[in-house]
């Protein structure tokens, strides 16, 4: 997890951006975070990114706790709209990968219309299945052809991780960028959680009981681990390597 704030975030983006390297990004919170304690091969991109954010509320208390004063919430969907914020006079271009049937064009529309003079050169609905060798190609030449500087992907975690980290050497672009759930709030698809839970680190609530059959497991699982290893670290019993770079 990179102790960072939205500011360090946008600086370093836009450094890749310049410098034209290629990185990629995950925006992550419990889930993702206690998923790569399960997946080895999670925790294997986690280790390769440019940036894994704090998404989560809960990950940036933990952070400060630790001594990273400067830690801030890095929120998938906030960090799209900074970044689009800043794109008319920066010039970025900007390509839209995932989402279901019809968000993207809907999220590309919205987001035109929010920040007029924004350059989005291109975006593509993939099947909800796994791409053959070919299509594999086609998707590359076609994000290729379009030059983008950051690659937005909605594929949700850890499917989106997975498609960043076997894509990063194929694609020209600087960042790509996994935001989930941002393609479906800003398309105004989903409702996005009020600021208050969002900053309250309720945020998993809301979206619990907007959707209890897909999100039950994930939230009943994943945060009653994420506390026990937190108190097992807090008691001396679990052991984590800390650094004080991003």
């Amino acid at each position: 997890m990179s102790a960072i704030n939205m500011s360090q975030a946008i600086e370093i983006i836009e450094t890749w951006i310049e410098s034209r390297q290629t990185h990629y990004v995950c925006v992550t919170g419990v889930h993702g975070l206690m998923e790569s304690q399960r997946d080895e091969e999670l925790r294997r991109i986690h280790a390769r990114a440019g940036l894994v954010t704090p998404d989560g509320a809960p990950l940036l208390w933990l952070g400060r706790l630790h001594g990273f004063d400067h830690m801030d919430r890095v929120y998938g969907p906030d960090l799209m709209l900074r970044l689009y914020e800043r794109s008319p006079a920066k010039g970025y271009r900007h390509y839209l990968y995932g989402g279901e049937k019809g968000v993207t064009e809907r999220l590309q529309a919205r987001l035109e219309e929010r920040f007029p003079g924004v350059n989005i050169v291109g975006h593509h609905c993939p099947p909800f299945r796994p791409l053959t060798p070919r299509e594999e190609d086609e998707v590359v030449r076609k994000i290729n052809t379009a030059r983008p500087d950051i690659v937005w992907v909605g594929l949700g975690t850890p499917k989106q991780e997975s498609w960043m980290a076997a894509h990063r050497a194929r694609l020209n672009a600087p960042a790509l960028i996994g935001v989930g759930a941002a393609f479906d709030f800003h398309a105004g698809v989903k409702r996005q959680a009020p600021r208050w839970m969002r900053l309250s680190g309720l945020e998993w609530l809301f979206r619990l009981a907007n959707e209890p059959r897909r999100l039950w497991r994930r939230y009943l699982v994943n945060n009653t681990c994420f506390v026990a290893l937190v108190l097992a670290q807090a008691c001396g019993l679990k052991r984590y390597p800390e650094t004080a770079s991003a």
